[in-house]
């Protein structure tokens, strides 16, 4: 069966609410209008407003609400409205083409004053059996609104970046808790798509540790694991996907291998 690709956001979001143990872990999401904005704004007072099938965090702004009206942030730039009106103007010149949603904001932990997030690799293994292969933190840029390492994030450790929120072991029994959830969100959607293959799960952690699925890639890059210390993690990622056709053209590892060959030769 050929590898599938869901890419609408509200699509998977509708898949994973019918899920009882997902569903109060996703954060509201919506399709974009000025009544959904003005809702989500009044309720929670910060959201994301995202490209229904964006990538890499691309075209992604940040609204909060203010003592004197309503911030967006578009990657680095700032704008401020003074009423809804205004706000959801702005936001069609801000926005790239294409549907968008609201989503409801979560305020990430922070590492050394840096807000971050977690991705969980889940993949089918060569035996046909879901499994959580990878677990990598994403630092934010310091001056971005987003985590993703294509946008200015930094791949670390989650060990790493859970230190100053919880012990060694209660780190161990955190990230098999979110390998668990990669697990279960994995095969919620497979019943909608069979044909999935894998699915990158990113992951919020709030002030209170309470994990939130901000959105689920079903084509993620298996190479930001390569950042980790431990290879062996990388490697196991690369030999699955590798097992069910990720990768049709030469191994990127041998290319490369071989590049460094021909220029030492030289």
């Amino acid at each position: 069966m050929a590898i599938k690709r869901v890419r609408s956001k509200l699509a998977k979001t509708e898949v994973l609410i019918r899920h009882p143990g997902l569903r109060e872990l996703i954060p509201e999401t919506r399709r974009l209008s000025q009544q959904s904005l003005s809702d989500m704004l009044h309720h929670y007072g910060m959201v994301y407003v995202k490209p229904d099938k964006g990538t890499f965090g691309k075209g992604v702004i940040r609204v909060e609400r203010t003592s004197t009206g309503y911030l967006a942030r578009v990657d680095t730039r700032s704008y401020r409205f003074g009423s809804i009106d205004s706000l959801y103007d702005g936001l069609q010149r801000l926005k790239r083409k294409g549907l968008y949603v609201v989503q409801r904001g979560i305020r990430l932990l922070k590492h050394k004053g840096r807000r971050f997030d977690i991705r969980v690799m889940v993949q089918r293994s060569p035996q046909g059996v879901w499994e959580a292969t990878g677990i990598i933190g994403r630092l934010s840029h310091p001056k971005k609104i987003v985590t993703n390492y294509h946008s200015g994030g930094t791949p670390m450790a989650f060990s790493t970046l859970m230190s100053t929120h919880l012990d060694a072991g209660r780190r161990k029994a955190y990230a098999e808790q979110l390998r668990k959830l990669g697990v279960t969100t994995a095969r919620q959607l497979q019943r909608r798509w069979p044909g999935l293959k894998e699915i990158g799960l990113d992951i919020a952690i709030d002030n209170s540790l309470k994990p939130w699925i901000l959105e689920v890639n079903t084509a993620p890059d298996p190479f930001i694991f390569r950042k980790l210390k431990d290879k062996s993690v990388f490697r196991k990622i690369y030999r699955y996907a590798a097992a069910y056709g990720r990768f049709k053209k030469k191994s990127r590892i041998r290319s490369g291998i071989r590049a460094r060959r021909r220029k030492a030769v030289r």
